[in-house]
C-alpha cells in the first residue's frame, strides 16, 4: 500500500486536534484516539480519518486502537504519541499520591502503550518500519514551579525516546521528540491570563498558534527513515525561556 497512515493520540483537541487535521490536508490517512467520542467525531470529518475512543492508560483499549488502525488501512506509518495531561500546580509536600499516579499513567505508562503497540506492527509490517513522534515539553528541559509530577514525566519522556531511537534501528523504526512551549491551546489559556515565575512572580506569556505546532509535526513526519530529527523545541519565540527570560 503507497497510503500514510498515522495514529495521533490526544486527537479530540488542541495540539492533538491541529496535527490530526494537518496531516489529512497532507494526504495521511489519520486514526484519532481521545477519551471523548464528540471531541473525535468533530475532528474526524474526512473520509480518510476514523475516530476510535480510547483510554490510553488502559492496555486492552490501546491493543484494540492499533489492531483497528490496521484494520482499516492495513499499517501503521506514523504514531503522534500526544495525550497528557498537566496537573493543580502544588508544593511538592502537599501532591497526593493519587494525583502523582494519575499523571504519571496519563503521561508516561500511556505513552509507552501506545509506542508499544506501534512498535509491534510497525516492526512487523510490510514494507517494514515507520516513525513515533513522542510529544515532549520544555518541562523535559526545565521545570516550572510547582510541577514535579509533570516534569517527571516529561523527564521520562524522553528517556523513551532515546531509548525507541536505539532499539528501533533494526526494524526501520525512528522515533523523535517534539518538545512544545505554550502552544495556544485550552490548556494554556492561564498564560495569557498570567502564570508563576521561577523569581517568584506572576507574568502573562506569549503563546503560539497550535496551527504551527501541527507544522512541525509534518515535517518530522515526511522524513525518510533514514533521517531523524531526535529532538526539536517549537516555542512562543518571546516566552520566558532562553537564559535569564
Amino acid at each position: 500500500m503507497n497510503e500514510r497512515v498515522a495514529v495521533v493520540t490526544g486527537a479530540g483537541s488542541g495540539i492533538g486536534a491541529a496535527t490530526a487535521r494537518a496531516l489529512a490536508a497532507d494526504g495521511w490517512a489519520v486514526v484519532l484516539a481521545g477519551r471523548r467520542a464528540d471531541a473525535l467525531a468533530a475532528v474526524a470529518t474526512g473520509d480518510r480519518m476514523e475516530a476510535v475512543p480510547t483510554d490510553v492508560t488502559d492496555e486492552t483499549a490501546v491493543r484494540a486502537l492499533f489492531d483497528r488502525a490496521v484494520a482499516r488501512f492495513g499499517r501503521v506509518d506514523l504514531l503522534f504519541n500526544n495525550a497528557g495531561t498537566g496537573g493543580p500546580a502544588r508544593d511538592i509536600d502537599e501532591v497526593p499520591l493519587a494525583e502523582w499516579q494519575a499523571v504519571v499513567a496519563l503521561n508516561l505508562t500511556g505513552a509507552f502503550l501506545c509506542l508499544r503497540e506501534a512498535f509491534r506492527v510497525m516492526r512487523r509490517q510490510d514494507p517494514r518500519g515507520g516513525r513515533i513522534i513522542n510529544n515532549g515539553s520544555l518541562a523535559a528541559h526545565a521545570p516550572r514551579p510547582r510541577s514535579i509530577a509533570y516534569t517527571a514525566t516529561k523527564h521520562a519522556v524522553t528517556g523513551l525516546t532515546r531509548a525507541t531511537a536505539l532499539d528501533g534501528r533494526a526494524f526501520d523504526i525512528a522515533c523523535g521528540q517534539i518538545d512544545i512551549g505554550n502552544a495556544a491551546t485550552p490548556l494554556t489559556e492561564r498564560m495569557a491570563q498570567g502564570v508563576p515565575q521561577a523569581d517568584g512572580s506572576v507574568l502573562p506569556e506569549p503563546r503560539m498558534a497550535a496551527d504551527d505546532v501541527a507544522k512541525a509535526v509534518v515535517y518530522m513526519a515526511n522524513l525518510p527513515l533514514d533521517a531523524n530529527v531526535l529532538t526539536m523545541t517549537v516555542m512562543a519565540s518571546k516566552m520566558p525561556f532562553v537564559g535569564r527570560g
